[in-house]
Order: C-alpha cells, then structure tokens, then sequence
C-alpha cells in the first residue's frame, strides 16, 4: 500500500494512539480516548488505574449504540464544533469529568451517556433531543447540555437533568439566539469552544448568551447535491457585526443574574474560569490592543478588574489563564517588553513568576509541593522554538522566579495532571506518534498503549535557523539522495500565526519525507508571525503580513540554498493549505523569478471575505486600512496584467465545497481574476469537504498534486 493510502486509512498514522488524557484530581485513574486499532476510526473511552497499572475499557461506541447505530453519525452542532476543534475523529469525540474524576459525559450520535468511572457502569441518559456539550456538574450529581435543532427542538436551549431524570430548560430563546454554546469567533479565533461553566457547588451555571440576528446569512451549497436545499451560517466577516455575547448567572432555583462589564467597548469574550473563588473572565476591545480580566461577584453579577492587557499590535493570551491561585491571588499570562526583556511570562497579581528566558505557552494545572502552596505545571520553550518542555513553577509569595524543567530529551511534550500523578506525553524524531508515561514523582506507573500503525518513514530532517532573523527551518532530502545530485525544491509551508511546522516531532515530517523521497528536497521554514520565539518576532507582521512573511520566507530559502548546493532554485514549487495556501498563491503571483509553480489548498484570496477577530488582529479594521486589505489580496494581485510569459506561472488551486470557515467563494473569485488576464491555472473542487479535507481527501489528493509539480518542475 503506498503513502497517500495508508496515510488515509490511518488518519495520518493517529488511529488507536490515545488522546484527550486526563488525570482524575485524587491521581487515582487517568481516562483518555483510543479507538482499537490503526484503521478503526471510532474512538472509545478507556481508564487507566494508577494503583494496578492496569486499562479498562469504559465505553465502546459501537456496543454502546448496537447494530443499528452509527459511530461515525453527527448533529449538525457537534459537526460544527468538531471542525472548529479540527477532531476528523468518530465515535466520542469528547468527554468531560466531575470535580473527582469519578463520573465522566458525553455525547454519541445525537445521544446523551453517563459513565460511573469508579464501577464501571455505562448508561444512556434521555435528553429532549440532540446533545451538544454535555458535562456533569461538580458535585457528579446533575448533567447540562445543549440542544441541537431537530424537529420540534431548538438549538441552544441549555437544560439540566437531576438525579431522577427531570429534564428542565435553563435557558433558552428563538430568533438566532442561543445559551450555553460558543460562537464562531470565539471557537475559530480565539481556543473557547464552551459556553457554559458550573459553580463550584453545583448549584448555579454561568452561561453565555449569543444573538447571531445581526450578521450576514452566508448560504453554503455542495453542487455534487442539487436537490439538497443550501445551509445558512451566520458569518462575522471581517468589518461587519459580531453576534453579542452576555453572560449570566442562572440559579438552579430560577434566579438570575446578569454580568457586568462594558461590553461596547469589550465585546470579546475570550477566556472563562470558574474554580475555587470567583469566576474569572478575559473581555477585549474589537481591535484586541487592550483587554481586561475581570473577577464575577457571583451574586451581584459585577466586575471587578484584576489585571489590564494592553499591546499596542495585539493582545496574546496564555492558555491555562487566568486562573486563581490557592492563595486567592490571580494568574494571568502576559508579556514582559522593557528593559531588553522579550518574553511570554506568568504574573500572580502583578508578581512575576517565570524568567524572561521561558516562553510560556500553557499552563496545564498545579503540582503538590513538598511545603507550601502547590507549584505550576507548565508547557514552555526555552531558547529552542522546536521543542516545549514540562517545568515546575514556584509560586510561594516572595519565592522569587524558579522554574525548573522537568523533561529532558528533546522533543514536544504535552501533559495532564490530577493530585501527585502526571500523564506525560512526547512527540520526538526519534520515534513515531506521541507516547504517554504515567508517573508518580519520580517513579513511572505505566505507558498507555498505542495501537497506531507503524509509518513506513523515519524522517529525520536536519533542523537550522537561518538568516540574521534565525528563522526555524528544516530540509529533508530523498532517502536515496547522493550529494551532488541537484534537486528540484518543494516549499512546503503554513507561515500563519499561531502555528509552528518547524518542530522535533515525526509526525511533521512523514509526508514532507513522502515529497521528498518523489524526488524533491523539501524546505519547510518558520516566519516572523509564528509563536515560540519571541512576542517581537510573533507580532512584527501587525499590518504588514505580506511583506514580512514573504521577505522572510524568500531569505530563508536563499540562505539554506547557500549552506546546502543541492537545491535547485531554478525549480522551486509551493505549497499550503489554509494560510499556506493564501502564502502560496502570493508567493507565486508577486515573485514568478522564483516560483515556477504553487498549490493553493482553501485559500483566502480577500482578506474582506473572512472574519472579524482573525482578521482584523493582524490587518486592522477594513475601513481603517482599504490599501492593506488590497496590498494582501490574491484576487487583485491576480487581475494585474500580464506582461510576459514568465510573469504567468501556474496554480494549482484546491477547495472544499462545504467549507465554513474559509467559503469555497474564495477561490472562485480567484480563479475568476487568474482567468481574466490569462494566467494559467487549475481548479479542484472537493465535493462535501469542510477546511480539514478529512477522511482521507487531503491524503489521496497527494498523488494529483505530485503530477502537478514534476509537470512543472522536472
């Protein structure tokens, strides 16, 4: 079977390795995701038990919904809340726990469970109709969820069941209003994919309310289905209206309270925590410069500021914030900018916490201390972009900055944690997929299996930062490349805020080693704009992405052609998907010297096309700024006249018909500009396919675009 197949039927090799790991808080079991084997896409809910070292099976879907059921069955909410979770996977896709980790909810097919984790009992729970979101309530004694439209159901009606089956509506409205679910620029932009969180106690929900009724009805349409009727979205593009978000505090007793703050000047939502004391919220201004974390009175609904964000190109939070400390003092993540410090750090109430050298990127929860206040578990860089660590971070009052790492090979390690146990998880070139250790101190308990397929590659790119920038890069050659040989180049990129594709992970390279092993020597490089480096180096694109992205990218491969003779920059492709796909097609139009030929995959060719929060972050609002959005605009760089032959390289340009997040109109428009001045081009509609291009699309389009490039480049 070759690489583009198995690469589909695997779902890149991730089928049966464990996922969505967590650790109950008493340390007791560790629950996680796994389907049963390397081609089974269904997902299942299994334990670990710390004490034994031993798995358990809690809940197989296919048992679970028996023969007549469909794993692979979703509402249209859960569908929509998958693609903004960029989960291909069936079965159950989530899962939430109580305080303990003793009882843990979700949703299959439309279908609300309830798993008793400590004895194993799995049971249906009625629910008035689909569910969305479903959690149990702290205490383990109430479940929530979110209804889904279906006949005689309206979406976004938040409901709550009690211990004997009484099923009673929260909150819920008509007219494009809904209760307990996050909008679309708050999932898509900005990592909040709830829209409800408990109380403490059990005994009230803060709930978010979305009225959608002022934006634009966007209707999505799949040609390959005449007779199905088109799907309207509500679309915040960019300028345009947000839907308004409001929070409330609604009492299991029918109270009800309203949150304060300012939410014209606000209107982002971007983080909340409810843990011990009160809630914690994070609002934005629309341009993201400033932004506010606010304490919730509970039973008053008003606000109190804890800290200020303020970033004169835009604000960056860190995941795992704000959150409170034992102490009752507030975490938040921040930026450290004066006196020649450059650094992404962590504040308890304005105190820092973690040295300027770390690069904080999450915080994953706290570690028992041997005396005094727990520490911090945390994910950061130190000095290397393409790798993150564990470290351990002091909070004692007056303890001054310790972090201390607590990994120590190479490689990108994710964790969770509960009590004095902790699940660790490492992706690394030395070894395929990421592998979790259970450990207890220093002691390791146990490794959760992994039935994933073995990749037929083991890629090992060699890894280099370059330019007086030190822009993260990589280069990969054929398997059999003997030196000397000249090798057409394929410029393999993403460039996109907020994402890396430099890192010591294998995952990354298996299909840059396919590309290259067709004859090719594969560069993948990390722009300014990319995290991992330096708040400067992130946001030195504020209002100029293009230019910056492109300049860098250019350099970049320049200088790796000097240190490495065997690539031919006379015979340099592109290609990318999403942003990459957008960096693609502009690297090819704007600079056809070099380019020869780019593959554009669901690009956004008008930055006016796409939404609010994204856009605007690193453009600025349209009508402060029509020649920046034209200056990044594929469709009118594509209208320019051609003045000669080489100055018309051909595209390849690739779409999903279903996707709601960058519309397929992005690339008919153009197309529709390519074809107006003649430039050579190609369209590939992808019937039914959303952004990700799941379920084996983006593997078995590979062979097409091979053909594409080695007509063009060899």
């Amino acid at each position: 079977m070759d690489f583009p197949e198995l690469a589909a039927r695997t779902r890149r090799f991730s089928h049966g390795a464990p996922r969505a790991v967590s650790v109950a808080e008493d340390g007791s079991r560790v629950i996680f995701l796994r389907s049963a084997g390397p081609e089974d896409p269904a997902d299942a809910l299994w334990l670990l038990d710390v004490g034994t070292g031993e798995e358990r099976l809690v809940a197989d879907p296919a048992t679970l919904l028996g023969e007549s059921g469909d794993v692979r069955s979703l509402s249209p909410g859960e569908r929509a809340l998958r693609e903004r979770l960029r989960l291909s996977a069936a079965g159950i896709g989530s899962y939430a726990l109580d305080a303990a980790g003793r009882v843990a909810v979700f949703a299959l097919a439309g279908r609300l469970f309830r798993a008793d984790l400590v004895h194993g009992d799995v049971v249906e729970v009625a629910a008035v109709g689909p569910v969305l979101d479903p959690r149990p309530d702290p205490t383990g004694q109430r479940l929530s969820y979110v209804t889904d439209a279906a006949e005689g159901v309206r979406r976004g009606e938040l409901r709550v069941i009690d211990p004997d089956g009484t099923d009673t509506l929260l909150a819920g409205e008509d007219a494009g209003v809904s209760w307990g679910l996050a909008e679309h620029i708050a999932a898509e932009e900005f990592g909040r994919f709830r829209g409800y969180w408990w109380a403490p106690d059990g005994r009230s929900v803060l709930a978010a309310r979305v009225d959608e009724s002022r934006l634009e009805r966007w209707h999505l349409h799949d040609p390959a289905e005449p007779a199905s009727p088109p799907t309207a979205v509500a679309y915040p593009r960019a300028g345009g209206p947000n839907a308004e978000v409001s929070l409330h505090l609604l009492d299991l007793d029918d109270g009800w309270v309203d949150v304060h703050w300012d939410r014209e000047t606000y209107p982002y939502l971007t983080g909340v925590s409810w843990g011990e004391g009160s809630p914690l919220i994070t609002v934005l201004r629309r341009s993201q410069q400033h932004g506010l974390v606010l304490a919730v009175d509970p039973r008053t609904g008003e606000t109190q500021v804890h800290a200020e964000l303020a970033d004169p190109r835009w604000v960056e939070p860190i995941a795992g914030t704000p959150a409170h400390l034992p102490d009752g003092r507030v975490l938040v993540g921040g930026e450290l900018a004066h006196d020649g410090y450059d650094a992404r750090c962590l504040f308890a109430d304005g105190t820092l916490l973690t040295p300027p050298s770390l690069y904080v990127r999450r915080v994953v929860g706290r570690l028992p201390a041997a005396a005094g206040p727990a520490d911090l578990l945390v994910e950061a860089s130190d000095g290397e972009p393409s790798e993150r660590h564990l470290f351990r971070v002091r909070t004692t009052i007056g303890g001054g900055v310790d972090a201390r790492r607590l990994t120590t090979d190479s490689g990108w390690y994710t964790a969770a944690v509960g009590g004095d146990v902790l699940a660790v998880g490492v992706a690394s070139l030395d070894h395929a997929g990421v592998r979790w250790t259970v450990r207890r101190g220093d002691q390791e308990i146990a490794e959760l299996r992994s039935f994933a397929a073995a990749p037929p590659y083991s890629p090992l790119p060699m890894l280099e930062r370059v330019t007086d920038r030190r822009l993260p890069a990589a280069v990969l050659y054929p398997d059999n490349h003997v030196t000397g040989r000249r090798l057409p180049v394929l410029l393999d990129i993403y460039g996109g805020p907020g994402h890396q594709e430099v890192v010591a992970a294998r995952a990354a390279w298996l299909e840059r080693q396919w590309w290259a092993d067709a004859g090719f020597a594969v560069v993948t490089i990390d722009n300014r704009g990319t995290p991992g480096v330096a708040p400067s180096f992130e946001k030195a694109i504020h209002r100029r992405v293009a230019d910056v992205i492109l300049t860098d990218q250019i350099d970049a491969l320049t200088a790796l052609a000097g240190k490495h003779p065997d690539l031919d920059l006379g015979r340099v492709g592109v290609r990318g998907w999403s942003f990459g796909g957008w960096l693609a097609g502009l690297a090819v139009l704007r600079h056809p010297e070099l380019f020869r030929c780019g593959i554009a995959g669901a690009p956004v060719t008008d930055w006016a096309l796409y939404d609010t929060a994204y856009t605007e972050r690193y453009l600025g609002l349209p009508e402060d700024g029509q020649d920046i959005y034209a200056h990044h605009s594929l469709v009118e760089l594509a209208a320019e006249p051609v003045t000669s032959p080489d100055q018309a390289r051909p595209l390849l340009l690739v779409h999903g018909m279903a996707d709601d997040n960058v519309v397929a109109a992005h690339t008919l428009r153009l197309s529709a500009a390519l074809l107006s001045t003649g430039r050579p081009h190609a369209v590939l509609p992808l019937t039914g396919a959303t952004h990700m291009a799941a379920n084996g699309t983006a593997e078995r389009l590979l062979p097409l675009e091979l053909e594409f490039l080695r007509t063009h480049l060899l």
